[in-house]
């Protein structure tokens, strides 16, 4: 396969087109969950799925080790998922924190606006139940009613 060509499906699943590396590669580290806060939404998810293809990249070639029956001190790739399933568990952690900011944002916002709505209305007391406006049966006597009724 050449380099210049872009790989689709299942040679995604394979590391430059081969069954196993053929030397030791150098990788870097876990991403930081310190990292992973600075980034946004969209750069996490993109992240995400492309730990997730490094974590099926590196099942494969497990995977193929043990079918041509190369022992495990000759090929190991454990470090390297290691660091793919810390950097996963971190991402989910971030996300986590992200989305219970969010809840406790929404229920902050929630509250703020009752108390807004409570304030604004003199009709609503403690309790949250609304005051009767006053009738006009209550504040005219029976009396002054029927005059007023009678010159019409």
């Amino acid at each position: 396969m050449q380099s210049g060509l872009i790989s689709r499906g299942f040679e995604e699943f394979f590391q430059g087109g081969e069954r196993l590396p053929k030397t030791h590669q150098q990788t870097g580290r876990a991403w930081a969950a310190s990292e992973l806060r600075q980034k946004s939404w969209e750069d996490l998810h993109k992240l995400w799925y492309l730990v997730l293809k490094e974590r099926n990249v590196l099942a494969s070639q497990n995977e193929e080790a043990k079918r041509l029956g190369v022992h495990a001190e000759a090929f190991t790739n454990k470090s390297r998922v290691i660091k793919c399933k810390k950097s996963m568990a971190r991402i989910k952690t971030v996300l986590n924190e992200r989305r219970l900011a969010w809840e406790e944002a929404q229920k902050l916002s929630a509250e703020q606006n009752k108390k807004t709505v409570t304030e604004k209305s003199p009709d609503v007391v403690d309790n949250g139940e609304a005051k009767a406006p006053p009738s006009s049966e209550s504040t005219a006597s029976g009396s002054e009613a029927n005059s007023t009724t009678a010159t019409v």
